[in-house]
């Protein structure tokens, strides 16, 4: 796609407007705060194609599974996060006529995320019919302060006449999930009210029962003096307004600010939900929008401060790897262990908004490093506290002990209906028992192990136990039936990255169960008799890890990707003509399926989760089979294959590879933006920078730095939290500079060199001849 977008360090700026793209930016300029988020809409009329989008994050509905035949095992619905009350709406109308960008004429037009402060801004000049010419300034934004609180400021001001500006603020529940499978709307309206100093509209879904409350509040403003104006209050089903008409002379600017609070019974009482809205609202407008506009610009301030990444002389570089963290932390700040990040975040309404693999996969990894370690725990006791479920999933499954964690969830129950993700891509419980490690390998909080990681990685050692059977054929023990991470393939036998992950994890329970038993031995023996876990049980593990079967080519010393794989036609992507990408949009799924081609990272998806285990000879022939024939038309693909490219010193195909994750949505490489950033891929596009070209991982509890700097950039810096410090890592073709930006001295290892940085103090080394040893 051809890029439309600006290029500025630190805002995401849209020049001109044209309804082609104007879904695409509506999920790319989008605001949210961890607790709500908006897509960006515009807040007065717009009768073009648009995805109206406003999240409750927690708020969900399950909407019946829809599918041609049933299957044993099937979920009976399919969560979505639910696009709940248009809060942001400002109807406008000019001498009787509507403002409306799809029926006037636009100029000057100029969209702004400003990721530094975390606002949304437009302007732009509105030409109607009859020639008169309106000018908007509009600001919003969702306060990280205030997580229940939204603000907008929205300026007109007649440029070539006199007349009547008429605002219309409202608040409108009768809105639609597009991903509704019947075309069903779930809420249902409980009680309003209309008035001139606050309107409140309060809904409630269908099922489980949630409860929404919005209420607003509105102040209008004529060239900078408050008006006292009676609005004509107004109400129906589902929706409350008042409307207020205010006379204006040529160049004299009418501003409405609007303030609104959403509160929801996740975290009031349903009796609660009106009084404690209106309480934040009336507190909020008594602020006012300049205050809490300084609010939220501290507030980012503040998170910059922690996660921020520098690059000089790559603008295209900056801005992507800025937005990639902006959305990052505005769909997540884990105050709320009941959370978790949807694929979508709050940008859109795709795959349901529920939780993938992806969290613990690429997400943890950011969590761990930009914030304090309980961010990351919470992740990981999202999980736990939904054992229960996967151990009933497990059992619907057929096998009478262990855990399956679901493909899609949002309250620990399986709800993905397509049968080859369901019940075959089980990789994901590896991606869970991975986290777990990487959470204490990176913290070195082992009290996580006894107090709650032991028993999910037991009861998912135990469905792998199950899961596998003999092969008499082979002498081995074999995986029948799976999809691996590479979706392109299904229910194929034998895919290595699973055979790999189910054996390490078994192999690190048993270390675990060897930790605790050495070092809290009254806890180890309360958790196996809680687990009522066998020595018959550990025994079979430690025969499944010696005799697993893994898919190998002697003669290229690859690992293959599954049973039969090398019975393909092996023909690079760079042969297909251009008109054939993206395969999912253009080929049939027979097509793809008998294809060699690779969605994602699947083999190399093994290499980087376990890279101790392998050397770099390995990594580089599996990395050079592979790569030429992988797609990467799954966001989560092209960081890993950065990151190990840095490692391998490839540092074209490294950057090559990192531009097209950090600008997937900006540039719209997949040509499917308009469904929703994607925000869990965006923490992979943080991990080539971090992982990749700053080589940082973590060994025997040193912060391990093997760092390179693309050709054409003149520097970069990253700062990472670990074990309660916070270090600054700046790289230059000539230094490696680490500064310790608290008091809590911190062990690194940069190339094979060890250093203490002691608090607030600061190491410099020279990158060149530590590189060359």
């Amino acid at each position: 796609m051809k890029q439309y977008l600006k290029l500025d360090e630190w805002s995401i700026i849209e020049e001109s407007f044209d309804p082609a793209t104007h879904e695409i930016s509506e999920s790319i300029f989008s605001i949210g705060n961890g607790f709500m988020g908006q897509r960006a809409n515009f807040e007065e009329q717009y009768s073009g194609k648009s995805l109206q989008g406003s999240y409750m994050a927690g708020v969900y509905y399950p909407d019946k599974t829809r599918v041609g035949w049933w299957k044993n095992g099937y979920p009976e619905y399919f969560a979505k996060v639910l696009n709940s009350t248009n809060w942001i709406g400002i109807n406008v109308f000019i001498d009787g006529n509507v403002l409306d960008l799809a029926k006037c004429g636009v100029k000057d037009f100029v969209r702004e995320l400003n990721m530094k402060e975390g606002t949304l801004s437009r302007r732009f000049v509105a030409v109607f019919e009859d020639g008169k010419e309106v000018q908007v300034e509009a600001v919003r934004f969702v306060s990280v302060k205030r997580h229940e609180i939204g603000a907008i400021r929205y300026a007109v001001t007649p440029l070539n006449f006199s007349g009547t500006i008429k605002l219309v603020p409202y608040l409108d529940g009768d809105v639609q999930n597009k991903d509704s499978n019947y075309e069903e709307k779930f809420w249902l309206e409980v009680e309003k009210e209309a008035a001139a100093d606050i309107s409140y509209l309060t809904l409630k879904t269908k099922k489980l029962d949630f409860h929404v409350t919005s209420v607003m509040s509105f102040d209008i403003f004529k060239n900078g003096t408050k008006l006292d104006i009676q609005p004509v209050i107004s109400e129906c089903e589902k929706y409350v307004s008042a409307e207020a008409a205010v006379e204006a002379n040529q160049g004299e600017t009418v501003a409405i600010y609007k303030y609104v609070a959403n509160v929801t019974s996740r975290n009031f009482g349903l009796g609660e939900l009106v009084t404690e809205g209106k309480k934040l609202l009336e507190e909020a407008k008594a602020a006012g929008f300049d205050a809490l506009l300084q609010e939220q610009i501290a507030g980012w301030a503040d998170k910059w401060k922690e996660s921020d990444i520098i690059i000089e002389g790559d603008v295209s570089a900056q801005q992507a790897i800025r937005f990639n963290i902006f959305q990052l932390n505005q769909t997540y700040d884990g105050s709320d262990d009941r959370l978790n990040i949807g694929p979508k975040g709050f940008t859109g309404e795709k795959y349901g908004g529920s939780t993938y693999w992806d969290t613990e996969a690429y997400c943890v990894p950011f969590y761990l490093s930009t914030a304090d370690s309980s961010i990351a725990r919470n992740l990981l006791i999202y999980r736990y506290k939904h054992l229960e479920k996967a151990k009933e999933n497990a059992r619907k499954l057929g096998f009478p002990k262990g855990a399956l964690y679901p493909m899609v969830t949002m309250n620990g129950e399986e709800c993905h209906n397509e049968w080859e993700i369901t019940f075959e891509e089980i990789h994901r419980n590896g991606a869970i028992a991975y986290a777990i490690y990487n959470y204490v390998n990176y913290t070195g909080d082992k009290a996580y192990l006894s107090q709650y990681g032991l028993e999910v990685l037991a009861e998912i050692s135990r469905f792998w136990e199950m899961r596998v059977n003999w092969s008499e054929a082979k002498g081995k023990y074999v995986m029948l039936g799976v999809t691996g991470p590479n979706e392109y393939e299904n229910n194929v036998n034998n895919n290595w990255y699973t055979n790999r992950i189910a054996a390490w994890t078994m192999e690190y329970t048993l270390e675990v169960l060897d930790y605790l038993k050495a070092n809290e031995n009254a806890r180890y023996l309360e958790l196996v008799d809680k687990l009522k876990l066998q020595d018959e049980e550990t025994a079979q593990w430690r025969h499944i890890i010696a005799n697993m079967y893994y898919p190998v080519d002697e003669e290229r010393g690859i690992f293959l990707q599954q049973d039969g794989f090398l019975d393909k036609e092996i023909l690079p992507v760079k042969e297909l003509a251009p008109e054939n990408l993206p395969l999912n949009q253009n080929w049939s799924w027979d097509r793809i399926l008998r294809s060699c081609y690779i969605k994602q990272a699947d083999v190399l998806q093994g290499l980087y989760f376990l890279g101790d285990r392998y050397d770099l000879e390995t990594k580089k022939r599996n990395f050079d089979f592979y790569e030429p024939i992988t797609v990467h038309e799954s966001s989560l693909s092209p960081c890993l294959h950065a990151i190990i490219a840095c490692e391998l010193g490839y540092q074209e195909k490294a950057y090559e590879m990192y531009l097209r994750t950090a600008r997937l949505d900006l540039d719209n490489y997949n040509n499917d933006t308009e469904d929703g950033c994607h925000t869990t891929s965006m923490a992979g596009t943080w991990m080539s920078i971090i992982q990749g070209f700053g080589g940082l991982r973590a060994a025997n509890d040193e912060l391990v730095l093997r760092p390179f700097i693309p050709s054409h950039w003149t520097s970069f810096s990253f700062k990472v939290m670990f074990r309660n410090s916070r270090l600054n890592v700046s790289v230059t073709d000539e230094n490696i500079t680490v500064t310790n930006e608290t008091d809590v001295p911190a062990a690194i290892r940069i190339y094979d060199n060890s250093y203490t940085v002691a608090g607030n103090g600061e190491i410099k080394v020279e990158r060149a001849s530590l590189a060359a040893k």
